[in-house]
């Protein structure tokens, strides 16, 4: 923990000159970020999965980070010293503080309240965007599942499956077959499982709550992160898929 405090530390000290007394709380949304990049191929090759639940790997291998900077704004002593990032802020609220330790420095409106109601404002936005995000990629796979199951998979007899981008083309009907071999139940736990599992998202307000206002950032800027990065690689995935499309055609 004592490495982590350093870096968060000598971080923050880079910044300083910018963002005076809430460099220390760039400083964590900047680590975070590290954090993910590192963890970028891993959730790439969750997408490439296209379940409901890709992304949960990179998730849980965040929890050691998650962990480590929830004590190391928890704990007064860190290696036998004062804690030096305990007097760090973001605007008027100190990074070790709670939501309950704002409460009783002026109440929900006060100066620590505010910076607070911000970053549960700020988590909930990105929360509403995951679900409704969710629940489109979920519908849209329970669709083209029954699409697929519906029309059945198709093989001309004697004919040679095509090589090159035609081949990828062919690929992807053996995949519409596939698909189509899942029953309406298994399509429609899919679909309440793509449905829920967005929503969760909801229940980092609550985790906000209760964990030290460093961690908070870490959650919001890890969960903004996870957003984007599936809209960005959804985005990479549809492009190239209409450019086989153009080829093919």
């Amino acid at each position: 923990m004592s490495v982590f405090t350093h870096l968060v530390a000598e971080l923050g000290r880079l910044l300083d000159p910018v963002l005076a007394q809430s460099a220390t709380a760039a400083a964590i949304v900047l680590f975070t970020v590290l954090v993910r990049l590192a963890l970028h191929p891993l959730s790439r090759a969750a997408f490439r999965g296209a379940t409901p639940a890709a992304g949960c790997l990179p998730m849980l291998l965040q929890l050691p980070v998650f962990f480590v900077m929830y004590q190391a704004f928890s704990s007064a002593e860190v290696g036998g010293k004062a804690n030096e990032l305990l007097g760090h802020r973001l605007f008027a609220a100190p990074l070790g503080a709670r939501w309950t330790d704002a409460l009783g420095e002026g109440g929900p409106f006060g100066a620590q309240g505010l910076v607070f109601l911000g970053l549960f404002g700020a988590i909930a936005v990105v929360a509403a965007w995951s679900a409704v995000r969710g629940r489109r990629t979920a519908a849209s796979v329970a669709a083209a599942a029954a699409e697929a199951k519906a029309a059945g998979p198709k093989k001309p007899a004697g004919r040679v499956a095509p090589k090159g981008r035609a081949g990828a083309t062919a690929g992807a009907g053996a995949t519409a077959g596939v698909m189509a071999e899942v029953s309406a139940e298994q399509q429609e736990v899919m679909r309440k499982l793509g449905g829920v599992l967005p929503l969760l998202s909801f229940g980092t307000l609550i985790t906000a709550a209760v964990v030290p206002l460093a961690a908070g950032l870490y959650l919001l800027t890890t969960t903004a992160w996870s957003v984007a990065e599936r809209v960005w690689l959804q985005h990479r995935k549809e492009r190239a898929e209409r450019a086989e499309e153009q080829v093919a055609s």
